[in-house]
């Protein structure tokens, strides 16, 4: 009976959120996204259980083929292994299959899109990123999309005084 206790609790943890990468919304119109697998070493998959994994500034390159994440950070425990050099902003492979890498190549070449990660998650016993194709922001789209949030912000307010009137 404990047993059947433990996995439950076990897969209530394994599931969810890693980090979460807020300022790609604001900066980026983020369009078609691609769940992708982690290339990682052991340490790094403790760090992660760790809750010390940030992908604030990572961001995702095509390099002979094949998608590598740079830039996100994995700061290493103290307790991990002295035989292995940690490096916490090591180049990362990400997996995808064969025709969405040339997907993704096709529309960063010709359309100019670039490739954001916004999400690492527990997927089972996984580690996924969220990746999404992604166009640059100007400041103007940057202030109305500002104003569209705040306005339903407000409309969210007015409603809920209204049903309390009502």
């Amino acid at each position: 009976m404990a047993k059947k206790n433990s996995t439950k609790k076990d897969a209530k943890n394994a599931s969810g959120t890693i980090a979460l990468n807020k300022r790609a919304r604001h900066e980026y119109h983020l369009e078609t996204r691609y769940e992708a697998g982690l290339e990682l070493q052991g340490w790094e998959l403790k760090s992660i259980r760790a809750g010390r994994a940030n992908i604030g500034e990572a961001y995702a390159v095509v390099k002979n083929g094949e998608l590598f994440l740079f830039n996100s950070q994995m700061t290493p425990l103290l307790s991990a292994s002295t035989h292995v050099v940690a490096e916490e902003r090591r180049t990362r492979k990400l997996l995808l299959h064969r025709h969405e890498i040339d997907t993704l190549i096709g529309k960063i070449q010709r359309d100019g899109y670039t490739m954001v990660p916004t999400a690492l998650y527990w997927k089972g016993n996984k580690v996924k990123a969220e990746i999404c194709l992604a166009k640059g922001k100007q400041a103007h789209d940057k202030r109305n999309a500002e104003k569209d949030r705040d306005w339903q912000r407000d409309k969210q307010r007015f409603m809920r005084a209204h049903n309390k009137d009502a």
